[in-house]
């Protein structure tokens, strides 16, 4: 049976959803299968795809089966498939680089991050291990503000000649030198910073979309987020929040009616609160004025967890990063790049990227010119 072979760099809370989900749709019928923006994705199904090689730096996951070490602490996310097969994939030890902050050590023992004292692999070894896994795919899971570490697999992705999902905010798919590398080499690309399913961001972009289709003038706006995973952790040492803020701000400046001023405007992570784990809580707040320069607001709270909403975009950036694969399409896919993140090289309304990604999928042989 034809699969879709993935590796992942950063075996945390999204990777752990991802596999999970791997395995759940694989017994479903279309019928069946809740949770999915597409089913079928040029002939593949979700449980058509494997992964074959995996990257992290936790002495909790390192050296021991993936479908092990997804469950390993600190990863805390929802379990909705468990006695996963044995994969036969270690997981190998990466650099460490930027991959950790150094004050997640400080932590109580089971949110304690630790590097595993082995050797690092250095960029040769990680690329043989690419192309003898058969590799198609790299998934980029690093953590928020690994410049380095997502700097490190675009370039082992580039030598091994494969494909590359960033789902992180560092700028790789929008950074014109990355880009044009990728295209250079025919290899498809798409980022950067995933979307969740039913997220945040997503959710105050509707919102920012339906103020400015009814009339009704956006004065100011925020969004709050909090949760407990390893990612928010992480994200208390601000250095390391920047690319993520402007991530998310630009995501939702791009579908305002006019740009908000930088003092109406605050997008972001707010704290970080363990026994939320990977719930993450979301406040939005919009005011106003309308009909007759009347002032109005509204606030929503959304609630949900955190990696099954990123993994349900994911399984889907893969099969159309295979369907450029085989169609020979490389470089930035800007349909899946528009639709699936949140900073993609060029923004467009959610109805531009959804009607983009809907006819992306519906070619035999997709050419993205077509779309813009």
């Amino acid at each position: 049976m034809n699969r879709i072979k993935i590796a992942i760099a950063g075996v945390g809370n999204c990777a752990s959803s991802l596999v999970q989900g791997i395995h759940y749709y694989q017994d479903k019928k279309r019928e069946d299968a809740i949770g999915l923006m597409h089913w079928e994705i040029g002939g593949f199904k979700p449980g058509d795809i494997e992964t074959v090689a995996a990257f992290d730096i936790n002495k909790r996951k390192v050296g021991k089966d993936v479908t092990e070490a997804i469950f390993a602490p600190p990863n805390c996310t929802t379990v909705f498939c468990d006695n996963l097969p044995a994969s036969g994939v270690n997981v190998h030890m990466g650099p460490i680089l930027d991959g950790f902050s150094s004050h997640m050590r400080e932590y109580e023992d089971k949110y304690t991050f630790v590097p595993a004292n082995l050797p690092e692999l250095d960029q040769t070894e990680i690329v043989r291990i690419l192309n003898d896994s058969g590799a198609e795919i790299l998934l980029n899971f690093m953590p928020v503000g690994s410049e380095q570490a997502a700097c490190f697999y675009a370039e082992c992705a580039l030598e091994a000649g494969i494909a590359f999902i960033n789902n992180i905010p560092v700028f790789i798919a929008s950074n014109p030198y990355w880009a044009k590398r990728f295209a250079d080499k025919n290899l498809p690309l798409i980022g950067d910073d995933i979307k969740s399913q039913l997220g945040a961001t997503i959710t105050h972009r509707v919102l920012m979309d339906l103020f400015k289709k009814r009339g009704v003038k956006l004065e100011r706006t925020y969004q709050l987020n909090t949760g407990g995973n390893t990612d928010f952790l992480n994200m208390l040492n601000q250095h390391r929040l920047k690319s993520k803020k402007e991530s998310k701000t630009e995501a939702v400046q791009s579908v305002t009616a006019s740009r908000l001023n930088n003092e109406n405007i605050h997008i972001g992570p707010s704290d970080y609160v363990p026994w939320q784990k990977d719930n993450k809580v979301c406040f939005i707040r919009m005011e106003g004025k309308l009909f007759g320069d009347v002032a109005m607001d509204l606030e929503l709270r959304l609630s949900v967890e955190d990696s099954p909403n990123s993994a349900g975009v994911a399984i889907d950036a893969i099969r159309c990063a295979k369907l450029a694969s085989d169609c020979a399409l490389g470089g930035v896919l800007e349909a899946p790049s528009a639709y699936f993140c949140k900073h993609p090289p060029r923004q467009f309304t959610d109805d531009q990227a959804f009607q983009m990604i809907e006819n992306f999928i519906a070619k035999d042989k997709p050419n993205e010119q077509r779309h813009l």
